[in-house]
């Protein structure tokens, strides 16, 4: 049995400040030659898909880092039309979107890829994107994964409507459809009013593949009804496995079969030829980190006061709140954090440096061999059923992968040397979907 492996372009890297470093072109996020040279490199090595975030309003962050970039479902579109097997995991709000159009979207997609269209569904934590589409305040997390649920039944609906056969094509009586064939939805809810169906029929993994990433009740709930692949964050391996176990209980709880649903564990991968080298790098992304601004988001994400931990103050379990604040921007990422916490006390600086700067998934370091071996030592136990690798440094590590780390996964059958089936439904192993 072989894993998926699914890479972020993430520009410059997730060390987000990564732009400072020597030889590095500081405006990459916005070179399509860049993203197409990319993905040409993650095609020769057999990746499954690749995977870009994006977010409907540009953060304060800037200051300091490029942005999300491009939109996504632009520049991947163009991506796709020039790879033959490579996925395309597009992010998208359902909070910031209007179902009938991303439906409608990603089945063309799904249609012109010839089966490698995979929308990546989020709710948006940005407060600033309200703004952007008229909305006087940002939703409340539980109404956000409310419009959610409401927002791909409609979009799963749409892309049911048409029965296999509906087109007939006969050129002897001239009916070109059976218009009892395709259904009209007539959806009537909370948040939206959609009456279909869409104008063509399913594409060729009958629905595009659906992606959530979402740590809360919430997001967990909505994986379990709806995701084909759900992107997770775990700094620790127990945490991880609880997290994969949870969500295929919920996914049978809800009607599922467990293994129609894939979970999709993030690291951070910095990789060079030997351990020292890799080391050294580790310390040269480090000293573009603006240490004092990231601990203090962080100790703010973990509903510490603020002011109270410094850099190099170590946080206990016991110093945390009971739960999570409502406020903290991930619920996914607090939970890794303090899952982190819970084994030993950590400073913020090392919570920072281990996340890649924020604090966020786990940072992988070391050479080719260790990044095979721990890949491979976290999907036997039960941690994911895949991988999604972020490069540190995308102009250097993401290559590295490719032509240094997957090889060694192909040798050892956890990685497969040939791309055995036209879509990436296929591809991960799920099967042919129905009714949601």
């Amino acid at each position: 049995m072989t894993f998926h492996l699914i890479i972020s372009l993430m520009t410059p890297g997730h060390f987000r400040h990564a732009w400072r470093l020597p030889h590095r072109d500081p405006r990459a996020y916005l070179d399509v030659d860049h993203f197409t040279r990319l993905a040409r490199i993650a095609e020769e090595a057999r990746i499954d898909a690749v995977f870009l975030g994006d977010a409907p309003a540009l953060r304060g962050e800037i200051e300091d880092a490029p942005g999300t970039g491009l939109d996504p479902l632009v520049l991947l579109g163009h991506v796709a039309a020039l790879t033959t097997h490579l996925g395309v995991v597009i992010t998208s709000s359902t909070t910031y979107n209007s179902p009938y159009n991303l439906a409608r979207r990603f089945q063309a997609l799904d249609h012109v890829t010839k089966g490698r269209a995979a929308v990546n569904i989020v709710t948006t934590g940005t407060p600033a994107a309200a703004a952007n589409f008229g909305a006087g305040t940002h939703p409340a997390r539980a109404d956000r994964y409310r419009r959610a649920r409401e927002f791909l039944d409609v979009v799963t609906g749409l892309w049911d409507g048409w029965a296999p056969g509906a087109i007939v094509a006969d050129k002897a009586t001239g009916r070109y459809a059976d218009s009892s064939r395709i259904d009209r939805l007539d959806h009537q809810g909370e948040f939206f009013s959609v009456a279909g169906p869409l104008p063509v029929p399913a594409g060729p993994q009958g629905r595009p593949m659906v992606v959530q990433a979402g740590g809360s009740e919430g997001g967990r709930d909505l994986a379990a009804r709806f995701a084909d692949v759900v992107f997770t964050v775990a700094r620790t391996r127990e945490q991880a496995v609880a997290f994969r176990d949870d969500i295929r209980q919920r996914a049978a709880d809800a009607g599922r079969d467990p293994d129609s649903i894939k979970v999709s564990l993030g690291v951070v991968v910095l990789v060079a030829g030997t351990e020292q080298e890799a080391h050294l790098r580790q310390r040269e992304l480090n000293a573009t980190l603006p240490i004092e601004q990231l601990a203090a988001a962080l100790t703010a994400n973990l509903g510490l006061p603020a002011g109270r931990f410094g850099p190099d103050d170590p946080i206990s379990a016991a110093d945390l709140p009971e739960v999570a604040p409502d406020s903290a921007f991930s619920a996914g990422f607090g939970a890794a954090l303090r899952a982190l916490i819970a084994e030993a006390p950590r400073t913020p600086r090392e919570l920072v440096e281990g996340g890649a700067g924020g604090a966020g998934h786990r940072l992988l370091v070391g050479s080719p061999e260790q990044i095979a071996d721990d890949l491979e030592e976290w999907y036997a136990a039960g941690a994911a059923d895949g991988f999604t690798v972020m490069p540190a440094d995308t102009a250097v590590d993401l290559e590295d992968f490719a032509t240094l780390v997957v090889p060694l996964l192909q040798k050892r059958d956890l990685f497969p040397t040939e791309y055995t089936h036209p879509t990436l439904r296929e591809r991960l192993g799920l099967g042919h979907p129905g009714p949601a």
